[in-house]
């Protein structure tokens, strides 16, 4: 179960403190309300994320480090009286409440203003009071107030609030022309008459509705659905169209790739057939006539070394376990990844030059104990003397075998990090020892360096990923990309890659919201170490059925995708009527289709997990499309992979890469 007190003190930490919140009481305040109890059923798990999340009445509960920088800047202090304009689902309302005397807040939804009711009774929050009305009209039975906090944008301050403030008292509000272009405003009331303005900087919040607000949403709503059919003429006018993808003509996708080292083929799930087989075609077509040789995907490294020993024809070597059995098993062990993995090995049949055969790499580093026996393994051929100490090294982690997620539990307490050190001593003596080993087997060698990388970078993610979710992401794709460039390396200076990974490893994330969370990822980095020479292509669905679980380490179900959000790209391009298409977003023949889809939208991302019922928190985040990526491939409806059973695998010869 959910430690929410923990998380709590950790988002306090590493999500508003470390961001530049030093008021005291505001800290306090946020380390002790409890964000879980002023979600919808269901959403509870995600409380102290580090994102607004869906409320009641089509509303959202602001990010925790938003409320905290709102209530920072309006200075609340002890036995003032507080206005809130817009309760929502009540939370800032409750951390208000820990550090003003009294708290009044108004909504206009009569539903949320029920429920913020029934909140606040449960806690025993008894000095805030809630009333159902126009908030931009303010309450004026009680006023003076020493602080008002708006927390919705409006088109100018409303006079009433300006009115119902103290002399000396505090008011803070988004206010912009547009819902995509607001400054948070802060107003001090100097005297009766005068009052002094700080602008605060850039922020984003829903409209502010009411007499002295925005008329309604229903004007906004139509603009945008208009804006959006013209959108979605413009993505029909300028789309690829693609038919079958066995015999649609990739010559002009080709085209755009040019000379690119890298391509970047993504997948806004990790169970659509549609996905994979197009990023099988395109594989093939860059290695038949753009002289790729590498394909590396989001994969454990030793799990993807079987498969590339088996399309090399390489000699079996005796094995202690299974590939790709790890959850998500469905993931790689899938007929539509077998028939790529059968084509390159039919490739490389017909090439003599070893050096010019393809190959297939892993890049991910949760195979932390599967690399470890490959290290020792490969000493035990080379230098017993060395895979004695290897395995003294690497035995620190063998009570946590079963699960390396415990082994992260564990390490928050320093008697554990004793394991850190000796597994960098590791990699560093195989490292030395390079002309040595390499001479007697270089490819044996990098694989065994690599495994030996991957248990360094293993153990310190499981270390990290208690620490916060952007630390752990950070340094799992610094390793993908690191090993994506060791690659490209070891096969020499003219050699090329291409990457299967999620939309979410693949696209640029300086241009989504991982971005301002200080997120990085496979795709930035490519895009900052090769420029034009990485190429982006990512992938969206609309409808159909997928392959997913319901929970982690969960068995694998067919679900059904719903249909795309209104304010999504996916919508946009289901609106377009195109099947299937490719849109070129890099250099497009119309410059509209940059400008026109390079506001930010939601864009959906299912990855081994899939939950419907909360979809919009789940599966949702903002993007700017044509700057996340340089090629978009539609699919608008789609079906699941196909799952390999235990059962197919069996009487297969011992080389084939899924055997059991």
């Amino acid at each position: 179960m959910q430690n929410f007190s923990i998380e709590r003190q950790r988002m306090v930490n590493t999500q508003i403190a470390s961001r530049g919140i030093k008021d005291a009481a505001v800290l306090h305040a946020m380390g002790v309300v409890p964000r879980e109890a002023f979600l919808p059923s269901g959403l509870a798990e995600f409380a102290y994320q580090d994102t607004p999340l869906p409320i009641e009445a089509g509303q959202t509960i602001s990010q925790p480090y938003i409320v905290a920088l709102m209530i920072e800047c309006v200075e609340a202090k002890p036995h003032e009286k507080a206005l809130e304009i817009g309760t929502g689902s009540g939370y800032a309302a409750g951390v208000l409440s820990r550090i003003v005397d009294s708290v009044y807040t108004v909504e206009r939804h009569e539903e949320l203003a029920t429920i913020a009711r029934r909140r606040f009774s449960e806690l025993h929050y008894d000095n805030i009071h809630v009333l159902t009305a126009d908030g931009t009209l303010g309450w004026p039975e009680h006023a003076p107030y020493d602080v008002i906090v708006v927390t919705a944008g409006g088109p100018q301050i409303p006079k009433p609030l300006l009115e119902q403030l103290r002399v000396g008292g505090r008011l803070v509000i988004p206010v912009g022309s547009s819902s995509r272009a607001q400054q948070l405003i802060r107003v001090t009331r100097v005297t009766e008459d005068q009052y002094e303005e700080e602008n605060l900087g850039d922020v984003q919040f829903v409209p502010l509705i009411g007499a002295q607000g925005w008329a309604d949403a229903s004007g906004r709503t139509a603009a945008r659905a208009s804006r959006g059919r013209s959108v979605a003429k413009l993505i029909r006018e300028v789309a690829e169209p693609i038919g079958d993808i066995g015999e649609v003509d990739l010559s002009p996708l080709l085209e755009r790739i040019g000379d690119a080292r890298v391509v970047l083929l993504g997948e806004a799930t990790h169970g659509t057939s549609e996905f994979y087989q197009m990023r099988a075609r395109i594989t093939r077509e860059l290695i038949l006539r753009r002289g790729f040789r590498m394909v590396a995907v989001e994969a454990d490294w030793p799990d993807a070394a079987r498969i590339n020993q088996y399309v090399h024809h390489a000699p079996s070597r005796q094995q202690q376990w299974n590939a790709f059995t790890r959850f998500p098993t469905w993931m790689w062990r899938n007929r539509e990844t077998l028939e790529l993995v059968e084509w390159l090995r039919a490739y490389n049949a017909e090439v003599r030059d070893p050096e010019l055969r393809a190959g297939f790499y892993g890049l991910d580093l949760y195979s932390l104990f599967t690399s470890i026996h490959a290290v020792i393994e490969y000493l035990g051929g080379v230098d017993p003397a060395m895979a004695a100490v290897a395995r003294q090294r690497y035995g620190c982690l063998t009570p946590w075998e079963s699960d390396p997620a415990v082994y992260g539990r564990a390490a928050l307490g320093d008697p554990y990090r004793i394991c850190e050190q000796p597994i960098v001593e590791m990699l560093g003596d195989l490292l030395k020892r390079r002309i040595e080993y390499s001479e007697r087997d270089g490819d044996r060698f990098f694989d065994a360096v690599q495994n030996a990388r991957l248990v360094a970078a293993a153990e310190q993610y499981y270390r990290v990923m208690y620490y916060g979710s952007v630390e752990s992401w950070n340094l799992r794709d610094q390793h993908m990309f690191d090993t994506l460039e060791r690659l490209l390396e070891f096969r020499g200076s003219g050699s090329k890659a291409i990457v299967w990974a999620h939309n979410s490893h693949v696209g640029d994330a300086s241009a989504t919201e991982m971005g301002t969370r200080g997120e990085h990822n496979v795709g930035q980095l490519s895009r900052n170490r090769f420029g034009g020479a990485a190429y982006l292509v990512g992938f969206g669905t609309d409808h159909g059925t997928v392959a997913a679980a319901s929970e982690w380490d969960g068995p694998m179900e067919m679900k059904r995708v719903r249909p795309s959000h209104e304010r999504s790209y996916e919508r946009l391009f289901h609106e377009s009527g195109v099947a299937a298409c490719t849109v070129h977003l890099r250099a497009p023949r119309r410059q509209a289709v940059r400008d026109e889809l390079a506001p930010a939208r939601l864009e959906r991302a299912i990855g081994v997990i899939y939950r419907p019922q909360s979809e919009l928190m789940s599966h949702y985040f903002q993007a700017s499309l044509p700057r996340q990526f340089d090629e978009y491939i539609w699919f608008d409806e789609t079906r699941a992979v196909s799952p390999l059973s235990i059962v197919e695998t069996r009487g297969v010869p011992e080389t084939f890469p899924f055997g059991v």
